[in-house]
């Protein structure tokens, strides 16, 4: 069976009010208590977006991701009551696309979950659509950047990403701007998207630690050169 939302956290109460209310929006939504009830779901299910704990009952979810990421490309988002920045950036490491701190607001958490999904109809529409030159060209429908012949797989988020900086090249694109056009919302920490721009650089640039195409601009945003 397939759904589009899988909630994974040992507060069984909250994701079942979680998911009785995404029902109620029409994102259909399951739960699971334990890690291990989660590798278990995807050995006979599917989803479109896991809603992973960090704290859970044996192993934890950072553990739980990495064995996901053998063989899962589903947007995976965190949702812990941990609030420090090296749980942040240790859940975007383990292969987290992203994070979200509890107490979460039922409606804004929603409203994440309707972004990404529509994003990932989009994507998934067979629609050829291509942007940039034979040198820098970046695939929408396959989620590849082709550079200097070589074709480099993205994940969504890289992608949406890469593409808003491509279409602003050659000015500063604000954090703001990234987030408000990125993840559809401005309520997200630098952390997440450095993150992010660090992924792109060790995907795309020579030196990712001297970057030649991704720039940072410090304290406004980023500046891709071609």
């Amino acid at each position: 069976m397939h759904y589009n939302c899988l909630i994974v956290d040992d507060e069984t109460d909250l994701a079942r009010m979680t998911c009785e209310y995404f029902e109620i929006f029409g994102v259909s939504a399951t739960f699971a208590g334990t890690g291990e009830e989660c590798l278990a779901f995807f050995k006979e299910h599917t989803a479109d977006i896991l809603l992973l704990d960090i704290n859970l009952e044996g192993e934890s979810g950072f553990d739980i991701c990495r064995r996901l990421r053998e063989d899962q490309e589903l947007p995976i988002l965190f949702i812990s009551a941990r609030q420090s920045d090296d749980d942040i950036l240790m859940a975007l490491g383990t292969g987290g696309d992203d994070y979200i701190k509890k107490p979460y607001t039922l409606s804004v958490l929603l409203a994440k979950v309707k972004v990404i999904l529509k994003r990932l109809e989009k994507a998934q529409s067979p629609a050829e659509t291509a942007l940039g030159t034979e040198a820098f060209c970046l695939h929408e429908e396959r989620l590849t950047l082709v550079m200097d012949g070589r074709e480099i797989p993205l994940k969504a988020r890289e992608f949406a990403l890469l593409k808003c900086l491509y279409v602003h090249r050659g000015t500063i694109v604000s954090k703001e701007q990234l987030f408000a056009e990125v993840w559809g919302d401005a309520f997200y920490s630098d952390g997440t998207l450095n993150v992010h721009i660090r992924r792109l650089r060790e995907k795309i640039e020579k030196n990712p630690n001297a970057p030649e195409i991704i720039k940072t601009v410090w304290g406004t945003g980023y500046l891709l050169e071609l």
